[in-house]
């Protein structure tokens, strides 16, 4: 079976005026369909580089990447957007919530952008709140949640166009252990129960645990 994501001889440079800084060097890994995997390494290893990458908010120099059999490189922008916004679910480490905007208002902001009617939504709304946990907090704003409340807000707006992939960047990173655990439980009930993949990026050894691989990366390089 195709994997659902796949890098190949990939590589990224940045540059500091004429010095070249080599980040990821032949890369080449493959994400099946269900998996939920764990990207570890040093700080500076390239790991939210790569998952940048994989997620098609940034390019390669060289090397093709593959989603769902697709090459990110060969679609427009307007391609590129619609695919991760319908394709993928996105969760960064500092929620990235509308501070104005109830959770609700939150959740909904990707079917907001592609343009379609709420009302048929509402369902789904419903749906996503339950998972999370949320259900009775829907009218509040993220100001009067806690940091894990808000992470599960995230997490809900990243399930909202039910995306068959979920990129996770240091998900956990502002919260306590207690939060964190709880927040890696319910990735690991969305993985098992709607066999969506999960890629996350953590320099947690504990919170890799829920994962079922890790993939690791140093000086540039897979060491699995």
């Amino acid at each position: 079976m195709e994997p659902i994501i796949a890098a190949t001889e990939v590589y990224k440079n940045f540059y500091l005026g004429d010095v070249k800084i080599e980040i990821l060097k032949n890369i080449n890994l493959s994400i099946a369909r269900g998996e939920f995997v764990s990207l570890m390494g040093p700080s500076g290893s390239g790991k939210s580089t790569l998952l940048y990458l994989l997620g098609g908010l940034d390019q390669p120099d060289s090397g093709t990447i593959k989603v769902k059999g697709r090459e990110l490189s060969t679609m427009s922008d307007k391609e590129a957007s619609r695919f991760r916004r319908q394709e993928m679910g996105f969760i960064f480490q500092f929620y990235n919530l509308v501070p104005n905007l109830n959770i609700e208002d939150n959740i909904m902001l990707p079917v907001l952008l592609d343009g379609k009617p709420m009302k048929s939504y509402k369902q789904g709304l419903e749906d996503v709140l339950a998972i999370v946990g949320l259900s009775a907090r829907k009218g509040h704003t993220p100001r009067e949640l806690s940091g894990g409340e808000q992470q599960r807000v995230a997490i809900a707006r990243a399930l909202m166009n039910d995306p068959d992939i979920i990129l996770a960047d240091e998900p956990v990173g502002n919260l306590d252990s207690k939060n964190g655990n709880a927040i890696m439980e319910l990735f690991k009930q969305i993985n098992q129960e709607t066999n969506k993949t999960i890629l996350q990026v953590t320099h947690s050894e504990e919170m890799a645990k829920y994962s079922h691989r890790i993939i690791r990366l140093k000086d540039g390089k897979v060491w699995e």
